[in-house]
């Protein structure tokens, strides 16, 4: 039985990109059967050196790349601007996330590329968006961060701290993503493509919401509370007596009192008024905490853990990321990259055809720098005439797999 064709298999997509916005949305691309090639500058995309933890290669770029085909062009080459403007003209979706203005200056900003080709879809990544006092700020994530306060509800009572992961970039590429798949899914039935913005910091103003509302119309933001959620309670660490930290979690009435009869078997805390529901349980947190451990501190992690599974309350342990690497639960996959195969964290969306998977597709692979670029110069050649964009999978002249001549 022959493997399912992934969704956007016979679509084109050329992406002029670095670092790891635009790279995480056109990655998730190529997973969904796009082809997408991904257009580097002279020297290549700066997350390539970022570091050399992965045989060579840089982490980043390792997760962000698989699947893609590069070429190198030098955009103040004729040559290689008109090769571009050749690819682009093939494509399904064209993908960039350029310093602020670099696209426009460059002749390949949203609008003029749509007046050219009506049913492109064109996604642009920025750091603050195109309009306003700061669109022509550069942004990287640990800045954006800042600005969006996201550091200021980060961190301990005594300072503010950076999310240890790239939140803001990842935010932006996932939610290019989205509009991309929406926007094609929209040109199928109109025939029109679509100019789109992403920015960083529209991204998480989003994911802010929260803090926002609590500010603006409750006159207080939410306190830095370290590994505690800043409006319930019980929700954070609780020290066992052999070191392990447990994280529990308690969402309602009825786990709380679980919480006290069965796991710290002391049902009067159910009662106590200083507990009776969750906002007295957050006004008197560090009571709180005394109280549960004073049981829990005096019992080893798996006594506890037992304890918690016996109740049904939510729990979790703070792991390093050498347990998180070990966990149970963990599914990896395979990538092939030029310093040789390496397993990382699988999509974390199961196809049914995933879980059937025998193998034998072979890896995605992390492409070099411009191992792509005889081939892609090649087929865009002024030689070869061009390449026509692909019709629509609504017209009926459409081939009748999809796939490209």
């Amino acid at each position: 039985m022959s493997r399912p064709r992934r969704p956007l298999e016979g679509r084109l997509v050329v992406s002029l990109e670095q670092a790891v916005a635009a790279p995480l949305a056109t990655r998730k691309l190529a997973d969904a059967g796009a082809r997408v090639i991904k257009v580097e500058r002279p020297g290549g995309d700066f997350a390539r050196g970022y570091d050399r933890v992965v045989g060579g290669g840089s982490a980043y770029f390792v997760w962000l790349n698989r699947g893609k085909e590069s070429v190198v062009l030098d955009l103040k080459e004729p040559g290689d601007a008109a090769l571009l403007r050749r690819m682009i003209g093939a494509a399904d979706v064209f993908v960039q996330n350029l310093a602020p203005g670099a696209a426009e200056r460059a002749g390949l900003g949203s609008a003029a590329l749509r007046r050219e080709h009506p049913t492109l879809v064109t996604c642009s990544i920025s750091g603050y968006g195109r309009e306003g006092a700061w669109a022509r700020m550069k942004a990287y994530d640990n800045l954006v961060q800042g600005e969006t306060a996201l550091q200021a509800v980060t961190g301990s009572a005594d300072a503010p701290a950076r999310v240890g992961i790239s939140v803001c970039d990842i935010a932006a590429g996932m939610h290019a993503y989205g509009a991309v798949l929406e926007a094609l899914l929209r040109r199928e039935r109109t025939g029109e493509g679509a100019a789109l913005e992403v920015s960083l910091f529209d991204s998480v103003a989003d994911w802010m919401a929260v803090p926002y509302l609590h500010w603006t119309y409750g006159g207080v933001a939410p306190a830095r509370t370290g590994l505690d959620h800043p409006s319930i309670a019980p929700y954070g660490p609780f020290r066992c007596a052999d070191g392990h930290v447990v994280l529990l979690a308690v969402q309602n009435e009825r786990e709380w009192r679980r919480l006290c009869e069965t796991a710290l078997e002391r049902a009067e805390l159910a009662a106590d008024a200083r507990f009776a529901d969750n906002p007295s349980r957050v006004a008197h947190r560090e009571a709180l905490r005394a109280e549960i451990e004073a049981v829990l501190s005096r019992l080893p992690v798996e006594a506890v853990l037992e304890r918690l599974d016996l109740a049904h309350v939510a729990y979790g342990r703070v792991n390093e990321v050498g347990d998180f690497a070990e966990h149970p639960q963990l599914r990896l996959a395979g990538v092939s990259t030029p310093d040789g195969d390496v397993r990382l964290p699988a999509d974390p969306v199961l196809w049914p055809e995933d879980r059937d998977a025998s193998g034998g597709a072979g890896l995605p692979r992390v492409p070099s720098l411009d191992e792509h670029g005889v081939l892609v110069r090649r087929e865009f050649s002024d030689d070869a005439g061009g390449r026509e964009a692909r019709p629509l999978a609504s017209d009926p002249a459409a081939t009748a797999s999809g796939e490209r001549a």
